[in-house]
């Protein structure tokens, strides 16, 4: 049978969030049962909306009534779209849904891909994501904590007013990292977790009980669940996206090329054939083509476009 109009889809999809996030009162049931009623097709969109929710054995944790209730009006009018999309390609579409992080579309702060954000908490302390970023915060009576859920974060401790000391933490899946009073970056690569320290020190912990270790400024390292890396000098370059610039010191063309893919959507490629060129500038971020067009100008290599989501640098 074929889906339902995308328009109903999407009323279907408001009323699946509604449902799920609030307690509707006895006029606002009987408005979903006149709705439900207008036709066969709203009656058939909301029968695939039970049976996805069906699917999952439970509710999806992005739809769950404590995750919408923290989320601000864009991100619950795109959890809306996706649903409506979700509905309109069926049960396939629903398994590959239980896949996604969930986690980072209920985050108390995110940015999209290509995006920057800046955030001043409660304590004074900067917090700054990076693109493709979802935190969550948390200040108790006992402690001042940033999950990092994805992506990087740059962040410069306040003076905590609290008269009880709150130890200051970023956690992450694969370990803690304490500022000991400090100016510090953290980025999730996936498999491990790389810190930077800028002022100050940190103190990391991986999650499996491993040795801690402290970084003092102008140091770095990398961790995984189980144990820290050797510390080395922290490349001052490595927090140059705050200012909307990625520099480059002799980099790997292929490096260059996947660093500017984080900031655009879809795929950039570097060609094996001119992965080993050496690079050193200053790339603008807020415009990754430019980028790519001084990267025309500089080295041998061109940038062709299959679309604007498929880019690949290769020799000229």
């Amino acid at each position: 049978m074929a889906a339902p109009d995308r328009s109903i889809l999407e009323e279907a999809a408001g009323w699946l969030v509604r449902f799920q996030s609030e307690t509707l009162s006895a006029s606002e049931h009987a408005a979903f049962e006149r709705w439900r009623g207008r036709s066969a097709a709203h009656a058939a969109a909301w029968a695939r909306a039970q049976d996805m929710l069906r699917s999952f054995g439970q509710v999806p944790p992005a739809l769950g009534a404590q995750a919408l209730r923290g989320m601000d009006r864009p991100g619950r009018r795109q959890v809306l779209r996706t649903v409506a999309g979700l509905l309109a390609l069926g049960p396939a579409a629903w398994l590959a849904w239980r896949e996604l992080p969930w986690r980072e579309w209920a985050a108390d702060a995110r940015t999209a891909t290509g995006e920057q954000r800046g955030v001043q908490l409660a304590d004074g302390t900067q917090l700054l994501l990076n693109t493709a970023t979802a935190v969550d915060i948390r200040y108790t009576a006992e402690q001042r904590v940033i999950w990092l859920r994805a992506g990087e974060i740059l962040l410069t401790t306040g003076k905590d007013p609290s008269p009880v000391r709150r130890p200051f933490i970023v956690r992450t899946a694969l370990g803690t990292v304490q500022a000991l009073g400090t100016r510090f970056l953290v980025r999730d690569e996936g498999a491990s977790v790389r810190v930077a320290v800028f002022d100050g020190a940190v103190d990391i912990a991986p999650a499996g009980g491993g040795a801690h270790r402290v970084l003092h400024a102008r140091e770095q390292a990398a961790f995984d669940a189980g144990h820290v890396g050797p510390a080395a000098m922290a490349d001052p370059v490595l927090g140059s996206w705050e200012h909307g610039m990625l520099a480059a010191a002799n980099w790997r063309l292929t490096d260059l090329v996947d660093e500017l893919g984080r900031y655009r959507r879809g795929i950039l490629r570097c060609d094996p054939a001119v992965a080993d060129l050496r690079v050193s500038g200053a790339f603008p971020l807020r415009d990754t083509d430019a980028s790519l067009r001084l990267l025309e100008k500089t080295l041998p290599v061109r940038v062709s476009r299959v679309t604007s989501y498929w880019v690949s640098v290769t020799a000229r």
